[in-house]
């Protein structure tokens, strides 16, 4: 038998060792899910671990010094307020994306029973919260098998209102009516083919899928720009999450395709990380 707070301390020190970022914050986070244990009841009390778990503890707290996210650890992340199911397959939501999801909001409010469309939906972070914070018909588009089973599940979880196509967004635009949906958004795959390999080592275990976006990164810009903008209404809005230094070259996209009133949000970074415009047929 050993303490809980012992182990709490030990995993500490090696998430530190390692280099990895909020080392207390990690550890703290494996001793909730394994002991249930949370930060006040530590410091009041010495609860004691039984084996079973302190090895289950120490499995975690391995795999977590190998480089898997402390999100697929955990099994579940938040956004935005609203507890998603992450693992295997699917990409970890990201506080970037709020900006996004921020921009979204509030270009539906005081719109009703807009009709909405997310691509590349993963977990599907964006629908849902979207489909629980404002009053809209929302639909979901994803292609990974992986991911898909994510999705219906944090649906389920979070009882909200979304449908679900699954559908690969360079070829599924035959099964939506054009000039339909008042907003579609998306997060999709944008980081350079060549440049995947290279970035940090929790990256690795995310599926390559929803990181990948051609060999200059904007493979899914192009095609959501050109040949999804039919599924809009006249006036209706594009919306997507951009990575750092994409701003320009995807408005010049936008502006090509018909595209006007362009705008975004900055980062906490002061990166501009999201980017929307007003289609306009005639």
């Amino acid at each position: 038998m050993v303490a809980v707070k012992f182990l709490y301390e030990k995993a500490k020190t090696e998430f530190d060792k390692a280099g990895i970022d909020d080392p207390a914050f990690n550890s703290m986070c494996l001793i909730e899910k394994v002991f249930g244990v949370d930060k006040n009841a530590l410091i009041a009390g010495t609860p004691v671990a039984d084996d079973e778990k302190a090895v289950q503890f120490i499995t975690l707290v391995g795999r977590r010094l190998s480089g898997e996210p402390l999100q697929y650890l955990l099994g579940q992340w938040e956004f935005y307020g609203y507890p998603l199911k992450v693992g295997d397959g699917v990409l970890i939501p990201r506080d970037d994306t709020e900006v996004l999801l921020r921009d979204c909001l509030k270009l539906l409010e005081n719109k009703p029973k807009s009709k909405v469309l997310d691509l590349c939906s993963g977990s599907g972070a964006l629908a849902i919260t979207i489909a629980k914070e404002r009053d809209v018909e929302m639909t979901a588009v994803e292609i990974s098998p992986k991911a898909l089973p994510y999705l219906v599940r944090n649906i389920a979880l979070n009882n909200a209102k979304v449908k679900v196509i699954r559908g690969d967004v360079f070829k599924c635009m035959d099964k939506f009516t054009d000039g339909y949906f008042d907003l579609i958004l998306s997060n999709p795959p944008y980081i350079k083919s060549g440049d995947i390999d290279g970035l940090q080592k929790e990256i690795s275990f995310e599926p390559r899928l929803a990181l990948d976006g051609g060999e200059d990164g904007y493979d899914f810009y192009r095609h959501i720009t050109k040949a999804w903008k039919y599924k809009l209404r006249d006036g209706g809005t594009l919306a997507l999450e951009l990575g750092e230094g994409q701003y320009d070259a995807v408005c010049e996209m936008m502006k090509n395709e018909g595209f006007s009133n362009i705008a975004g949000s900055l980062d906490l970074g002061s990166i501009q990380r999201s980017i929307y415009g007003t289609l306009n047929v005639k």
